[in-house]
């Protein structure tokens, strides 16, 4: 009963969160990625509304104040975690223990 109070009041509130009944099952929160690759399931059955409602929020799902409420833009990916930037890998040292110039990438050094 706790988890099909979440289900039918809880879940409208929250951005990015989506209920799929699957006959039989138990109920799980299951965790995908940007690509909807699963990253984790997590049992549902043995928790209470509370406790559900503050585990999607500890996971970083947005609540709206109603189900109609926009989306604040930086919240319209979430939970989802902001990618790592990449830095390019830093150029070793040459022999004589000065660092290579740079090129733009429009210059095309002398081979």
């Amino acid at each position: 009963p706790q988890v099909k109070a979440f289900v039918t009041q809880d879940i409208p509130f929250y951005h990015n969160l989506e209920m799929k009944h699957l006959p039989g099952a138990d109920p799980e929160l299951v965790l995908l990625s940007l690509r909807y690759e699963e990253l984790e399931r997590i049992p549902l059955s043995d928790m209470t509304r509370e406790e559900i409602n503050q585990l999607v929020q500890e996971l970083g799902f947005y609540r709206k104040e109603t189900p109609d409420a926009p989306v604040p833009e930086e919240f319209q990916f979430a939970p989802a975690k902001s990618l790592p930037i990449l830095l390019p890998p830093p150029q070793a040292p040459t022999a004589d223990g000065k660092t290579p110039p740079k090129h733009d990438k429009e210059e095309h050094p002398d081979l």
